[in-house]
């Protein structure tokens, strides 16, 4: 009796994926909490949740390259939406918590500016700091649309042709975090102003997570242009049959 070979496949409803996820990201952000005991609480809880966020991103990123790469990976496809959604509200959480507790509600200090002593007004002082959260901003903006518009109603609305283009806006997405995430993690802390803290233990894993989701990404490019061009070949070798022949 001849039977099927089935590939393993994580087949769970929606509820049961945002379940797991949630449960993913509650015990990933307690972790990173705990790993930064000396830290003022305030930016232990921003760390620990904008760095959940950015691990619940990277792996949506990832499952796209590695389903063109493996098919026992494309089962994994349906798992983009919750780890995207967990990981927009998560950076919608990290942005509370640094209007909150880091600015405290003064949108100028968002931006960089600072009251200054003598003549008390704002003066732009932290250049990179208003620039890097300018971008997590629009990152942010970004994500919340990416987010809203990933149901399968939204997709029945806008067609799949519509939607499909505006879910590609996710790698614009990855390329603003990267660059938001970066200054944080290397160059905030480094002004004359104030004393050097010691480096970001979360340095070398942030390097090694864009590098491993760049070369999913390029191998899945050369998988595609090789499986095209050698397809292409084929019908190209194919006899042209002419009629009457």
């Amino acid at each position: 009796m001849k039977t099927e070979r089935t590939e393993p496949r994580l087949n769970f409803g929606w509820k049961t994926r945002h379940i797991i996820v949630l449960l993913f990201t509650i015990i990933g952000a307690y972790a990173f909490f705990e790993s930064r005991p000396n830290w003022s609480e305030m930016h232990r809880w921003n760390r620990a949740v904008g760095d959940m966020s950015f691990i619940l991103i990277a792996l949506s990123m990832m499952i796209g390259p590695l389903s063109r790469l493996s098919k026992m990976a494309r089962s994994a496809i349906p798992w983009r939406r919750e780890l995207g959604i967990h990981g927009v509200l998560l950076a919608v959480a990290h942005t509370v918590i640094i209007l909150a507790a880091w600015v405290q509600w003064d949108f100028l200090r968002l931006f960089g500016y600072v009251i200054h002593p003598q003549t008390e007004r704002y003066v732009m002082l932290l250049h990179g700091f208003g620039l890097a959260n300018t971008i997590g901003i629009i990152a942010l903006v970004y994500g919340i649309v990416l987010a809203l518009s990933s149901s399968n109603w939204i997709q029945r609305v806008l067609g799949g042709s519509v939607w499909k283009f505006l879910q590609q806006g996710s790698y614009v997405l990855w390329m603003l975090i990267i660059v938001h995430t970066a200054y944080f993690l290397y160059l905030n802390f480094q002004d004359f102003h104030t004393e050097v803290s010691d480096p970001n233990w979360a340095q070398i894993p942030f390097a090694a997570i864009i590098l491993i989701v760049t070369l999913l990404q390029f191998a899945a490019f050369l998988k595609t242009w090789k499986t095209k061009q050698s397809t292409r070949k084929k019908l190209q070798s194919k006899p042209i049959i002419q009629e009457g022949s």
